[in-house]
């Protein structure tokens, strides 16, 4: 199935899917381009939202923590691409690490370790997981709600190379993403991959520099494809320098939401959009839908209240906020399920390497089309995917489901070239000099 899209929205969209259809051989030679141009992260996820008139990313996760929600049928997808990633980094690997995040009394999480493990496994590699919580001192194992269990092992430093008990890896792939600062367990390894690279991690990274290499992308694309590039590109600024406690940074963030929705505006106009426009303040760095607010207008970031003060000053692992991300507001007009389970939805695309290898819609029925989804009371719908996000059908209408999930990957693929382009221009440069 697709999600029921509002069909008073649906036009300009049909003319964005027909645009992409209708170039898609000169779409895939351009990808083949870039890849060999670019290395892709070894894998990623983005959330989409799909306005009708506006097909855009809103958020990048290099280090996606969402396997077990794919759909069984993709299984075989991930397995291939994981082989052509590893192939690619590390022909010879025999031995993997895999590190989550210390989420270790969150089921749903390491669920998703546990497909991650199995996925990885299934590509011929001996395949462990280790962990530096001060909770696994020993090796532990955790039973999940399936009947299996994981086995956590705390990792041992050995000069330059990290490991387990008997352990000793070539590869380590990090499924945590450094939130709380990149720890001196992984610093100055030598010898081993370790993917994604440090740098990927929010200890360092900074979602201005990712939407800023996808601002080039997009209009790189748009020009092959014929379209404005805002129809698949959200507007941004940034303001540094921000204590929401302190209420520093107010005016910074009332001018850049000001002249954001100006723009925003704008192209509403141009289009004939009757939507109220709005934009989504968030923490520059950090995940897990901490740190965001929906604004409509900038008086809302002038005269915050203590809650709303607190909400914002701070993400995941208790990190203060300095640095916000003003991005333009995507409305959300897809919907999933039925009756009083109906909810507005927006789809996730997972990949590994430069393959697509399956998504799902993020549910909300709590949620309006303009507010986000990535919140408690959220579930997922698997099974909104039920064909391959690279197989369009030509004989079939644009919004049939191939060629909707066909554009899905098609974007996403775009955001996670724009993630290559970011890891290069952001790598440090020891790590420039190794790779050259």
């Amino acid at each position: 199935m697709v999600p029921r899209l509002m069909t008073a929205f649906s036009g300009p969209l049909l003319e964005i899917e027909r645009r992409f259809l209708d170039a898609m051989p000169e779409i895939e030679r351009w990808m083949r381009g870039q890849w060999q141009e670019h290395t892709p992260p070894f894998y990623g996820s983005v959330d989409l939202r799909n306005a009708g008139f506006k097909l855009a990313p809103v958020d990048m996760n290099l280090f996606p923590g969402g396997f077990n929600n794919l759909d069984a049928t993709f299984l075989p997808l991930c397995v291939q691409a994981a082989m052509a990633a590893i192939d690619r980094i590390c022909p010879n690997a025999r031995k993997l690490l895999l590190i989550p995040e210390k989420h270790t009394r969150n089921l749903f999480y390491l669920q998703n370790v546990a497909q991650l493990a199995a996925i990885l496994r299934l590509t011929g590699l001996d395949v462990r997981l280790g962990s530096w919580s001060p909770e696994i001192d020993r090796p532990t194992p955790v039973a999940l709600p399936d009947g299996s269990s994981l086995l956590l092992e705390p990792l041992l430093r050995s000069r330059s190379r990290l490991g387990l008990e008997g352990f000793d890896p070539c590869a380590i792939l990090l499924n945590n993403d450094l939130s709380a600062g990149i720890p001196p367990i992984l610093q100055n390894l030598d010898g081993q991959f370790v993917l994604p690279p440090l740098h990927a991690g929010w200890a360092l990274r900074r979602k201005s520099n990712h939407f800023a290499a996808y601002d080039e992308v997009a209009e790189n694309f748009s020009r092959l494809v014929g379209i404005d590039p805002w129809r698949i590109n959200p507007y941004f600024s940034v303001c540094s320098s921000v204590n929401f406690h302190e209420r520093q940074g107010e005016d910074c963030l009332a001018a850049n939401v000001d002249a954001v929705l100006g723009l925003i505006r704008e192209k509403y106009q141009q289009y004939g959009i009757e939507e109220t426009p709005y934009v989504v303040v968030k923490a520059d760095a950090g995940t897990y839908g901490m740190g965001v607010m929906t604004v409509k207008d900038a008086a809302q970031v002038t005269g915050l209240n203590r809650r709303q003060r607190n909400k914002m000053s701070v993400i995941k692992e208790g990190l203060a906020v300095s640095q916000v991300i003003i991005q333009e507001g995507v409305h959300s007009y897809e919907r999933v399920g039925s009756g009083s389970d109906e909810g507005v939805a927006e789809p996730v695309v997972y990949m590994i390497d430069r393959f697509v290898v399956g998504g799902f819609y993020r549910v909300h029925s709590g949620r309006g089309k303009d507010e986000n989804l990535n919140a408690p009371g959220m579930h997922f719908e698997p099974l909104a995917f039920e064909t391959s996000c690279s197989l369009p059908d030509h004989g079939q209408n644009p919004d049939a489901a191939p060629n909707r999930f066909y554009v899905y990957g098609v974007v996403a693929r775009l955001a996670q070239l724009a993630a290559s382009l970011e890891l290069e221009r952001t790598a440090p440069v020891e790590e420039q000099v190794a790779c050259a």
